[in-house]
């Protein structure tokens, strides 16, 4: 894994949420993956279930966006930061939310990724602002 490899997944990975296409999430994750939303949970294990997971909790389309972007890779692991942008309308002209990410990644030989753990915070509402 290298920078350019990372900044290409996390643009897929944005897209396969985006379109939340079965296939696109599945080709993110090596088949023993393990995805964990918070640290502390148990992680979800497998391609199958990650994927019937990100299927099952949809965000409504056109309700959210993302920017991630790498902030350092060694090897196989790598870490990303961005932001989640959720809408309070369908025209995406009032933001309702703004989360910080940040991803501890660890990739196969494939570029798939075998451990995804998130850490997110949301903005205050108040000193919030948009994203970056």
């Amino acid at each position: 894994m290298d920078h350019a490899a990372l900044a290409a997944w996390l643009e897929r990975y944005v897209a396969a949420w985006a379109s939340y296409d079965a296939d696109a999430i599945g080709d993110l994750f090596a088949e023993d993956a393990r995805y964990r939303y918070h640290p502390h949970e148990e992680p979800l294990r497998g391609r199958a279930a990650i994927v019937a997971e990100w299927l099952a909790d949809r965000d409504p389309a056109g309700t959210y966006d993302a920017r991630y972007e790498p902030y350092a890779v060694d090897g196989e692991r790598a870490v990303a930061i961005g932001t989640s942008t959720y809408f309070a309308d369908p025209d995406r002209s009032r933001v309702d939310r703004v989360y910080d990410n940040c991803f501890a990644l660890e990739f196969d030989g494939d570029g798939r990724c075998r451990s995804f753990t998130e850490w997110y915070a949301q903005r205050p509402a108040d000193g919030g602002g948009e994203p970056r």
